[in-house]
Order: structure tokens, then C-alpha cells, then sequence
């Protein structure tokens, strides 16, 4: 693989920032790689860890130079955090990003680009429920999804240059538009992150009366829903504030699938419930042979 960019700057130095400095320096895909997080304790653990090759103390003084630009904070200070780097982007430079919404990102941060730096918004689908600089490694994005969103006014050269980068991180890239990707992600991450919040938190009501039984026993299905309920806190408030039109579309969904299955249970439609079981299985299996899970059993979660 080539070098695709000179300078690169990682606004924000958690899971996916951390992993992309790691996956850039796997494939010798950055010249140098500049990082600025808003935390002195972030940006002294990066130091310790030699995450970034240089670690810088604002993020002007990151941006400075750069031929690619990563946001890769909440969504909800990315407005301001444009607006603060703004006037010290380099001239071509392209801004990007890492947020799991698209639509409000391109509202917020968008305006605040001077017209002569190519903004190309971008969401790579992969993760794990831990976060913070030490949590990245190189193979997070190997084999999974990342879309990008270009502003209409993109440059074609722009856009497949930061392809070849996350390409060369090891994703597969596609692109769509900024409303289209809202919705699907409300499907495929955010509705489900926000109904195993729920699970988890009934669960917890119900081991006040139960003595702990739920944590005792959790490996027969509850565990699942515990592992994406740790994600981010602060990240997922956001998701969920800035994609509300395509949460609770889904949402409504996945109400009324609800409680056509109360029904079916209530009446005793064994039928009913035998064939939507089915068509979800296979849904899991279409998952498996796309190559974005393994089928191989881990109830004992033995670490490797």
C-alpha cells in the first residue's frame, strides 16, 4: 500500500481515532499523523503510548499543515469544533469525520468550512464497546463497512482519495447520501443500541428483587444486550438527539412488530411466532455470509 496522505490530523483520540493511527501505520498510509484530544489525562496516555506521532496540545496547532482532517468527537461539539479550526485549514485540505449520524454533521459543521477544502463526511461501521486512546488496534476496520457522504460540491479526486485511505485501513467503502445513511443506521445500530439499553435497564429493576440472579445468569441471552448497552454514553446521547426523525420512525416500527408478537403469544399462535423466528434466522444467516460476523459458538467467551 501507498502513502495516501502527507499530514493527517485525528481531532479527538478515542476508539476509532486511536485505531485509524494504528491501521495508517500498518499500511504506511500517512506521512505523519498529528493528534489533539480535549483532555490533558487523553493527550499524556497518547504520549505514553506513542498513539499519533505528534500529540498536540490545541487543536489549531493539529490542523495546522494538514491534508486531511478528522473530527473524530461527539456529535455534538463537532459544530464548534469546525468553527475553531475554520481559519487555519490548509488551503485543498480535505475535512472529514467519523460520527454515526451524517445529516446533522453536515448541518453543523458544513457552514463553517472555508469553500476552498473539500468536506467529504464519513462513518466507518465498526467498533467495540470499550473507548478512550488505549482502545484502538490496526484490524478494527478489516472487512467491515464504511460510507461516505460527499458535499455536493466535493471533488471526485477528493472523494476517492480518502476511499483509497479507508480502503487501505482494510474497510470496504461505499457511499450514499447523508439522509439514506441516517435511516439505515437507525436500523442496523441505533435502535437496537437503544433497546438494549432499555433490556438492561429493566434487568436491573428486576435484580433489586431477585438478589443479582440476572448478573449470576446471564449468559443464556441478557449478556449480549449488557455488552452494547457499555458503549459510550456520551456518544449515543447524541446519536440519539441528532437522528431523531430516523430513530423513532424505527422505533414505531419495531413497536407494533412488538406487539404483534404479544399478540401471537397471548393467543397462542404458535404459527405465527415458528415463521417470523424464521425469517430472523435468516437474516442472521445473510449477516454470517457477508462476512460481517462468524458463526462459530463463543457462549464460554474464552479470550484468545
Amino acid at each position: 500500500m501507498a502513502q495516501t496522505y502527507d499530514k493527517v490530523a485525528l481531532i479527538g483520540l478515542g476508539l476509532i481515532a486511536s485505531s485509524m493511527f494504528w491501521a495508517m501505520k500498518r499500511g504506511g498510509l500517512a506521512g505523519q499523523v498529528r493528534g489533539y484530544a480535549r483532555s490533558a489525562q487523553t493527550r499524556e496516555t497518547a504520549r505514553e503510548i506513542g498513539l499519533c506521532d505528534v500529540v498536540c496540545d490545541t487543536a489549531v496547532e493539529a490542523v495546522q499543515d494538514a491534508d486531511l482532517v478528522v473530527l473524530c468527537v461527539p456529535v455534538g461539539v463537532m459544530g464548534a469544533v469546525a468553527q475553531e479550526i475554520a481559519p487555519f485549514l490548509k488551503a485543498g485540505a480535505t475535512v472529514s469525520d467519523v460520527g454515526s449520524v451524517k445529516k446533522a454533521v453536515v448541518e453543523a459543521v458544513g457552514p463553517h468550512l472555508p469553500e476552498n477544502v473539500e468536506f467529504i463526511p464519513a462513518h466507518p461501521l465498526a467498533g467495540t464497546e470499550h473507548s478512550g486512546p488505549r482502545s484502538g488496534f490496526a484490524e478494527l476496520f478489516d472487512n467491515r463497512f464504511t460510507l461516505l457522504v460527499p458535499d455536493e460540491n466535493a471533488k471526485p479526486e477528493a472523494t476517492a482519495k480518502l476511499r483509497a485511505l479507508w480502503e487501505g485501513m482494510g474497510a470496504n467503502v461505499e457511499e450514499m447520501d447523508a439522509e439514506h445513511h441516517d435511516l439505515v443506521l437507525a436500523v442496523t445500530s441505533h435502535a437496537p443500541h437503544l433497546i438494549a439499553y432499555t433490556m438492561v435497564g429493566v434487568a436491573d429493576d428486576l435484580s433489586r428483587v431477585t438478589d443479582s440472579e440476572v448478573i449470576k445468569y446471564s449468559a443464556a441471552g441478557f449478556r449480549d444486550f449488557t455488552r452494547i448497552a457499555a458503549s459510550d454514553p456520551t456518544m449515543w446521547r447524541d446519536v440519539f438527539l441528532n437522528n431523531k426523525e430516523a430513530t423513532l420512525e424505527i422505533l414505531g416500527r419495531f413497536t407494533e412488530e412488538l406487539f404483534a408478537l404479544q399478540r401471537a403469544i397471548r393467543t397462542g399462535d404458535g404459527e405465527h411466532l415458528f415463521d417470523y423466528f424464521t425469517h430472523t434466522r435468516a437474516i442472521r444467516r445473510g449477516i454470517i455470509e457477508a462476512g460481517q460476523d462468524t458463526d462459530a459458538p463463543d457462549f464460554g467467551r474464552v479470550k484468545k
